[in-house]
């Protein structure tokens, strides 16, 4: 199937007088089985991002809104994509295979099992990322707000289950959360597309990863902590980079091996109100070693009982 979207100007586009209203486009609670993980970068620059209120919750040239599930177990449970607005359904890919390796994925797939839904004056929405056989919708299908696309998967360039949503005009990127402003800009802003707009919380994780020993803030920050494959006899280490935590915010790390039994765990309340700070923890290789397998790490923030921020990490040992 040809790509769902090509050759997009990243431009912010003005409003038209039949703006669309979104509702969340995914079944779910924010900040209790789900959050937002990552906004439109703001930042034109390559190799820097911010988000539309000019915070850290952005990734270099992402062209969305990426709301993430808490786990994998709620993704094989089954999770609802919902349209956002009424519209009609232009396009669809469904057969895209659900893991976090991304095989076979190209910058053609990389939205892997998707949707596109036409609202009218130039207006679509673009939902990816869903479960392999899910996609519940055909091309000319007409859609109202809160009908069922498909489920949350693991298909495309993705390592955690999550929908992707994109939201274009005239085909231009805009940013639901700041559609009257330029995509060069941030900071306030008096519009939104959202019917009910999320919370934004300027607090975030910027990473989370395995290593084999408490890496030092700067191995995290050029990425040479992390490893994706290890030995049997090394030690197995979860850490997690927080951005503008608050005082009484609570860091909790854990891993499970292949069979999903926990292997170790920790729960911190943050003190230091520090712009940027990392923790790790982990454990030596029990007698014997690691068994094989995939291990699964995570790092959640919550503030207050509300999860705010959450990563995963992935691991192989040999």
């Amino acid at each position: 199937m040809r790509p769902l979207i090509a050759a997009l100007c990243v431009s912010a586009a003005p409003l038209a007088a039949e703006t669309p209203v979104l509702d969340l486009p995914i079944d779910c609670v924010p900040g209790r089985t789900c959050y937002i993980e990552d906004y439109v970068d703001h930042d034109p620059a390559p190799g820097r991002q911010r988000d539309f209120a000019c915070g850290i919750n952005s990734r270099d040239g992402h062209k969305g809104t990426d709301i993430a599930l808490l786990s994998f177990d709620a993704m094989e449970a089954g999770v609802e994509v919902r349209a956002a607005a009424p519209g009609t359904v232009l396009r669809m890919r469904d057969g895209m295979v659900d893991d976090y390796t991304m095989p076979g994925v190209t910058d053609d797939n990389a939205c892997g099992n998707a949707a596109i839904i036409d609202h009218g004056d130039g207006w679509q929405t673009l939902y990816c990322h869903m479960k392999q056989g899910s996609v519940s919708v055909t091309p000319g299908q007409e859609v109202k707000a809160g009908d069922r696309l498909g489920l949350v998967g693991l298909s495309g360039q993705t390592t955690h289950p999550h929908v992707h949503l994109t939201v274009y005009h005239d085909g231009a990127l805009v940013d639901p959360f700041r559609p009257d402003a330029s995509l060069d800009s941030c900071g306030d802003s008096a519009g939104t597309l959202w019917a009910d707009p999320p919370t934004y919380y300027r607090t975030g994780l910027v990473t989370a990863g395995f290593s084999t020993s408490v890496p030092s803030l700067a191995a995290v920050g050029d990425g040479s902590a992390r490893v994706t494959e290890t030995a049997p006899d090394s030690p197995l280490v979860v850490y997690a980079h927080a951005g503008h935590a608050e005082p009484g915010d609570v860091l909790t790390i854990r891993a499970r091996d292949p069979q999903g039994t926990e292997i170790f765990r920790t729960e911190e309340t943050l003190t230091d109100p520090q712009v940027s700070q990392m923790r790790a923890f982990g454990r030596k290789a029990p007698p014997g070693g690691w068994p094989a397998g995939a291990y699964l790490g995570e790092a959640t923030l919550t503030r207050d009982g509300t999860v705010i921020a959450h990563r995963n990490a992935h691991v192989t040992v040999e």
